[in-house]
């Protein structure tokens, strides 16, 4: 007679662990569908870059950072434009000045801040990445239709909204 681990015996009837309090459904709580759902765009976005050798992060960077101008962001104002933490921002900032695609040099004016500027290399990359964000962008309103544009103001909304500043 074949048995089967305690392990994989729960995880196949799906039985709730007694231990432990009630727990939210996933499918009703906001951050996990927030989350899922960018983690799934991210994949497809990523996959469709991929021949450009930048991920969808990466890429955002180089276009807020062209966007800008003069003067140059810094870190932290970057860092808020993308409602992305320094330490997140900065394992992305890397590889970018790694492969040339952005400059990173000390404020002449306050040398406890760091300003980001796009490279020629970095300008061509942002340029050839144009056509790849196209097609990533044309493929998920062709999934999604209507709802995108819709989707698309309720992120931002969320995205920008002051009602998370107390937290």
């Amino acid at each position: 007679m074949k048995t089967t681990s305690p392990a994989r015996r729960s995880s196949a009837t799906c039985l709730p662990d007694p231990a432990l309090p009630d727990l939210p459904d996933l499918r009703m709580c906001n951050f996990s569908a927030l989350r899922m759902a960018s983690r799934r765009v991210s994949q497809v976005y990523d996959t469709i870059l991929a021949p450009l050798g930048v991920k969808t992060t990466q890429l955002s960077i180089l276009a807020v950072v062209a966007q800008k101008g003069d003067p140059p962001l810094t870190i932290n104002a970057l860092a808020d434009m993308l409602v992305m933490d320094r330490s997140t921002l900065g394992q992305n900032l890397r590889p970018l000045e790694r492969q040339g695609l952005l400059k990173i040099a000390t404020d002449p004016l306050d040398r406890r801040a760091r300003r980001v500027t796009l490279t020629r290399q970095g300008r061509a990359k942002l340029g050839e990445g144009v056509a790849y964000w196209h097609k990533a962008q044309a493929h998920f309103e062709a999934q999604f239709g209507a709802e995108a544009a819709a989707l698309r103001k309720t992120l931002f909304r969320i995205a920008t909204s002051d009602a998370f500043s107390k937290f």
